[in-house]
């Protein structure tokens, strides 16, 4: 049907964009891509947006011409991001550019103008945001009118991944949502779920690079494209696969060690990296020590990457983004050996390392003034540090249980990083050789570029009573039911309902073909059943009863019984020489065989008892280990006639079994028993029995699947409901104190308040003890510093009593949601608290990093300004308390802006 003119002028201004659109790129250095122009058009006509690109497409400028646009119409942009550092990183770009009056900035623990008209925030700040708008607290989400969630495939994420799906949700209709994914393979079943929930959603996925990526494999200081022509192929290199083929086939001769070509150094990886003008490169190094190894191992080496005229800048940029922390905490902070590094142009960037440090390298980096970043992989989720090349030196990594393999999503994620747009031409990926190299693996690694999206969703309780208290139990259930989680599964349940149709019309097939005119076959295929699982369960027994009688007559035996050793190597005779008693039931009588072999027998060796036939003197002092001993005693046993031992009959418990003899009669006068095709609708039957079982399987997977979420509330409902927080539809008073505590231990933090677990301590004790909630060891094996003791040891003796109340609160209901408090930061919560210096903290425990320690406390203020609130409400003295922990944490490294 042809289009009429006012259609076709509408899809002429989509394809052209609006006046916004032309205001915007017009002010932008780069031409907008297809992908761009697509999705900005859609945001412009009020639709919502979906973007899916790859790392470096330049994604972010949708999100930034949604501010853009929010900013034209006068209305607010909530900028949401998965980490501190990349809201610290966007909000200094949008300040930028609009201006630092328009601007604010929401962390948690950082709030810069949070009424501005653009405001980047950490997605959990925009959750809190929707629960205090149904409470009655919404003025910040007045005239909104844009949100951007960055990295919105973080949604996967298992701890924290419920809180995007929250706030897509939970915003209101008229706010146009921005998504912005990396590049997953069921964008479309995102998307789908995205309408579902917020209506009209542009779609736009895109998978090309704007600047191509190169695979390339390191063998020794060689450098080796990874596919033929270098381009991302189906071909690998022959000359790698043959590297490797030799590498597997070479047998070494005697005293010839396996050849095992040498794994470059890290400064030679650079030198040559640096000649070939493949600089600046981030290495991928999976575990901070090994970033921290790395420079040193450079430093040591004498490497320089940077020229003299740029050691100036560098040092004079450091200076001045360190002028406000002291000089005795830059001794502890490694800042000489770090500044060093940076004015060679190396450096690291893990977790570890204290914030205001990664920020340096960071800027330097993208000034162009550090050369080489040895970072953990915490760096490829979305920071702004795109490099020439990215070198991954191996491809497993530890994932807290094991050494696994890296997947083709982190492959993608990481390599990502290489290429910088309008810099290079091409990006480069470096996989360095190690023994065992497989290229094709590798191969398969770099052509799979997408992985799907999970939701890792679930109520929680904070959720729970937030829910119930704005919109009642009912309602909840089926807001929920409308997560992304939920829709997942009940996507997965169409396929397997598919599964359970096709089984039910196989089963009516079947049914058919087992009819027989003489009787029901199914009826008598279940006596055939019941006979062998009765006959099953008696020789199960027998053969229990024969072992234990085994056992018991390898006790009676004593020195010089001659026995009959039934089967194995050393069956036939044989003499006791020790009877070998242990614990009741474990005999090893030690025995000498007619060949000579002495050793231990078990009743492994004796299917039913055995019983002495004879009897030899055995010699005091015989010695088993004695060869002349060993054969003067066979000599005497072969000398002695006995009758071949045999074992007992028998008995069958199975003949004598009254219910089994039933059975067998009972299946004698089945009218089936006499058909002459018995056994081809007996086969019919077996089919239907197993199609049957496996059928009910599919039912019951169904049946877990359907209302899972709703399913999963009900049961945190319960348990709420049976800690007095909920009362049916109504949240009690200590259920509008859990509804302001936004923690993963949300409940074990409101029941120490509660039961006045934390009343009468000082400061430093109330921050020592509530970092045990906070604080959790990134290995099972590190335990930390032991607490402190007295008032703190009893706080968490009795803050572990009431997590087993919880826990088992949780079980009943079979949920395994909280936490067990771990100590292990509260020694030096409760030091620094208490006014200790960052040497003296650090030197406490040796195991404890700056970047660790910032960040823990900075969670731990932020919790502790949450209990403050909560114990303000009923009047606790716990409130002033928190307030002054606060204050006494919020201090030194942990009160150095994290913003520049």
């Amino acid at each position: 049907m042809t289009a009429s003119p006012a259609e076709r002028y509408a899809a002429f201004r989509r394809q052209q964009g609006g006046p916004q659109l032309a205001e915007f790129e017009s002010g932008y250095p780069f031409g907008l891509d297809a992908f761009q122009r697509t999705a900005c058009q859609a945001l412009e006509q009020g639709r919502g947006v979906l973007v899916a690109a790859p790392t470096g497409a330049g994604k972010t400028v949708v999100g930034e011409f949604a501010v853009h646009l929010a900013l034209a119409q006068g209305r607010k942009c909530f900028y949401t991001t998965p980490i501190k550092a990349l809201s610290n990183q966007k909000y200094a770009d949008l300040k930028a550019r609009y201006g630092e009056d328009r601007v604010g900035l929401l962390t948690g623990d950082t709030a810069l103008n949070g009424d501005a008209d653009v405001v980047v925030m950490t997605t959990e700040v925009l959750r809190n945001m929707l629960y205090a708008r149904s409470s009655g607290g919404g003025r910040a989400l007045a005239g909104l009118s844009h949100v951007v969630m960055d990295e919105v495939h973080y949604l996967a994420d298992r701890a924290r991944g419920a809180v995007w799906e929250e706030v897509i949700i939970h915003l209101p209709d008229d706010v146009a949502l921005v998504s912005l994914s990396a590049t997953v393979s069921n964008a479309e079943e995102f998307a789908e779920w995205l309408i579902t929930v917020r209506g009209d959603t542009e779609v736009v996925v895109e998978e090309h690079r704007p600047v191509p990526l190169t695979q390339h494999v390191m063998v020794g200081n060689r450098l080796y494209d990874l596919f033929v022509g270098g381009e991302v192929s189906s071909e690998v290199n022959a000359d790698l696969v043959r590297l490797a083929r030799d590498e597997a086939q070479w047998i070494p001769r005697k005293g010839q060690r396996p050849r095992r070509r040498p794994v470059p150094a890290r400064p030679e990886v650079l030198e040559r990296l640096d000649r070939e003008g493949l600089l600046p490169a981030i290495t991928f190094v999976f575990s901070r020590a090994g970033c921290q190894q790395a420079v040193e191992q450079c430093l040591r080496s004498g490497l320089r990457l940077l020229p003299d005229s740029d050691r100036e800048t560098v040092r004079a940029h450091v200076e001045r983004r360190t002028a406000d922390i002291p000089h005795e905490d830059l001794q502890v902070l490694g800042y000489w050996d770090f500044l060093e590094g940076l004015q060679r142009g190396i450096a690291a960037h893990h977790a570890g390392m204290l914030p205001r440090f990664k920020e340096i390298v960071e800027e330097l980096f993208v000034q162009g003034l550090v050369k080489a970043v040895f970072a953990t992989e915490t760096l490829a989720l979305g920071v702004n540090m795109p490099a020439r090349s990215v070198v991954l030196e191996k491809l497993t990594k530890w994932n807290g249980e094991t050494h696994a393999d890296v997947t083709p999503g982190e492959y993608t994620q990481l390599t990502g990083r290489a290429g910088r747009r309008g810099i290079d031409v091409e990006g480069h990926a470096v996989v360095l050789w190690q023994p065992g190299f497989d290229p094709r693996s590798v191969a398969g690694l770099a052509s799979t570029r997408t992985y799907p999206l999970r939701s890792s969703f679930r109520p929680s309780y904070n959720m729970a009573v937030n829910l119930v208290d704005t919109v009642g139990r009912e309602s909840a259930r089926a807001l929920l039911e409308s997560s992304f989680a939920q829709f997942q599964a009940d996507r997965g349940v169409v396929g397997l309902a598919r599964q359970v149709t096709r089984a039910l019309e196989a089963l009516d097939g079947y049914a058919g073909s087992m009819e027989c005119h003489l009787g029901d076959v199914r009826a008598y295929a279940e006596l055939r059943a019941d006979i062998k699982r009765r006959e099953g369960d008696l020789a199960k027994q027998g053969a229990a009863h024969r072992r234990a009688a085994a056992a018991e007559s390898l006790e009676h035996l004593t020195p010089g019984d001659v026995i009959a050793v039934p089967h194995g190597k050393r069956s036939g005779l044989a003499v006791v020489i020790d009877a070998g008693l242990g614990s009741p039931g474990d005999a090893h009588p030690l025995v000498l065989s007619q060949d000579r072999w002495a050793g231990r027998l078990s009743t492994a060796d004796f299917p039913y008892p055995v019983e002495a036939l004879a009897r030899v003197k055995v010699p005091r002092g015989f010695n088993a280990r004695s060869a002349p001993d060993r054969r003067d005693l066979a000599a005497a046993l072969r000398s002695v006639r006995v009758e071949k031992g045999r074992p007992p009959k028998k008995r069958s418990g199975a003949a004598d079994d009254e219910q089994l003899g039933r059975l067998r009669a009972a299946l004698r006068r089945h009218p089936v028993h006499g058909c002459t095709d018995r056994e081809a609708h007996l086969r019919w039957g077996e089919r239907w029995t197993q199609l049957r079982g496996e059928t009910d399987r599919l039912e019951r997977k169904i049946q877990g699947r359907t209302h899972s979420i709703a399913r999963t509330f009900d049961r945190v409902c319960a348990v709420l409901e049976d800690q007095g927080y909920l009362d049916g539809e109504r949240v009690t008073e200590t259920g509008r104190q859990l509804a302001r505590v936004y923690s993963e231990a949300d409940l074990l933090v409101v029941q120490c308040l509660h039961a006045g677990v934390w009343d009468g301590l000082t400061p430093p004790e109330l921050a020592a003890v509530v970092s045990a909630v906070v604080y959790e060891a990134r290995r099972a094996d590190d335990i930390g510093s032991p607490p402190p003791g007295g008032p703190v040891l009893d706080a968490l003796r009795e803050m572990s009593r009431t997590y087993l109340q919880v826990a088992r609160a949780e079980a009943e209901q079979q949920l395994s949601y909280s936490r067990e408090p771990d100590s292990g930061f509260a020694w030096a919560a409760w030091r620094w608290a208490g006014g200790a210096t960052l040497e003296q903290v650090l030197g406490d425990d040796r195991d404890l990093t700056a970047g660790d320690f910032v960040r823990w406390c900075k969670q731990l203020v932020d919790l502790l300004g949450q209990i403050s609130d909560v114990a303000a409400l009923t009047g606790s003295p716990v409130s002033a308390t928190a307030r002054a922990a606060v204050k006494a944490v919020r201090r030194g490294v942990v009160a150095y802006s994290s913003v520049s």
